[in-house]
């Protein structure tokens, strides 16, 4: 009879427990090394801000062009170079100088500076001018089993899953790293995904690098959630398990 409760003690301790390979990413990492990058480039979406900047060999022309809040020679900080955009209307369009209306929705940052340049070339407005494109207002939200959950901002064209989830101080020992939830919002429709991060397939595919606006959800692994029981202590469940065994055993005598 003793056996059995000590049995049953043994079974408890070990679903509580989360196995070591449940923690270590890209496990598969020495067979899949050497693979090709593949880089994307962001496309232009509503409510993006544009950070638009226009230059000419003669400064003073490209002025009219440019609008600034702060003053010759200033470094803006991410805030100024917000209000110093573009936002991108519902209907994919940014009102810009002297141009009035120009459709930019679902182009790159590429695309858009070289439709500018031509506007302005073949209007006759600027002689070759060199055109800088960036969106200003990327952001990433990280939730869940994370050590800093929170919403995080960033200027970089190519910023990855691992980037984003260290932003966010990384998962806990409690993350569930097998089954990470990215939902993503692209041409008015909600994309999600689950990515497994002990597997090296994710880098190859189009949720490896983030886009502006993706949330990241890192829900709990078993042993989080079967801690999170009734008792919602493993610590407080042993000692219980352990008492109710030793009055078993006195009472078996």
């Amino acid at each position: 009879m003793k056996s059995k409760y000590l049995m049953l003690l043994f079974v408890l301790v070990l679903t509580s427990c989360a196995s070591k390979k449940d923690l270590f990413y890209l496990q598969d990492a020495v067979e899949n090394n050497e693979t090709e990058i593949k880089y994307q480039s962001m496309t232009v979406q509503p409510n993006d801000i544009l950070k638009i900047d226009i230059e000419t060999l003669i400064p003073e022309a490209a002025r009219p062009y440019n609008q600034s809040v702060t003053g010759s020679g200033a470094v803006p900080n991410l805030l100024v170079m917000q209000l110093e955009g573009y936002l991108v209307n519902k209907d994919g369009t940014i009102n810009f100088h002297n141009l009035g209306e120009i459709s930019v929705v679902n182009l790159t940052v590429v695309e858009v500076a070289e439709k500018l340049k031509n506007e302005l070339t073949s209007g006759g407005h600027l002689n070759n001018p060199k055109v800088n494109v960036r969106i200003v207002n990327s952001k990433v939200t990280v939730l869940g089993e994370v050590r800093n959950p929170g919403t995080f901002p960033f200027t970089e064209h190519n910023v990855s899953l691992f980037q984003a989830l260290g932003y966010a101080g990384d998962l806990t020992i409690n993350g569930k790293r097998d089954d990470i939830i990215i939902t993503r919002e692209v041409d008015g429709s909600r994309q999600i995904t689950h990515v497994d991060l002990t597997n090296t397939e994710f880098m190859n595919s189009e949720f490896y690098y983030l886009k502006p606006n993706d949330i990241i959800i890192v829900n709990p692994n078993k042993s989080k959630v079967t801690s999170s029981g009734y008792i919602g202590n493993i610590g407080i469940l042993l000692s219980v398990t352990s008492v109710l065994l030793s009055s078993i055993i006195l009472l078996s005598r």
